[in-house]
């Protein structure tokens, strides 16, 4: 059974940085593309970061303005995301997701529909980060 879950969350400072991580199990990372996603209140989810299966490249979107950064470690079978400079606008739920063989372009959805978020293999319960003085 594939499972995600997601760590690191919680309160910082504007210009902070936090590590996000998704520890996977029931599958392995060489099989699946990993995404990271946020949703905020009132807000459709949508997509950060993706690195692929194949390869391990990554995909990045506009939203993460270069100031994030998504890795994988596959004997740890664990994907993070590094995120600097953090803004109050970025306070959101973060989640990861895992489709098998995806594209990270076709993955990183600027923003989901209900059929994108269906779609995806796997979700995790997801992360509370809150950017605030």
């Amino acid at each position: 059974q594939l499972q995600l879950v997601e760590s690191g969350g919680g309160l910082v400072q504007p210009g902070g940085s936090l590590r996000l991580s998704c520890t996977v199990s029931g599958f392995s990372l060489n099989y699946y593309t990993i995404g990271w996603f946020r949703q905020a209140p009132k807000k459709e989810r949508e997509g950060l970061a993706c690195i692929s299966s194949r390869d391990g490249s990554t995909y990045y979107s506009d939203a993460t303005k270069g100031r994030f950064t998504i890795t994988r470690d596959n004997e740890e079978n664990t994907v993070f995301l590094q995120m600097n400079s953090l803004e109050p606008e970025d306070t959101a739920v973060y989640y990861c997701a895992a489709e098998m063989l995806a594209t990270t372009q076709a993955m990183c959805i600027p923003a989901l529909s209900e059929d994108d978020i269906n779609g995806m293999d796997s979700w995790g319960k997801g992360t509370l980060v809150t950017v605030s003085a």
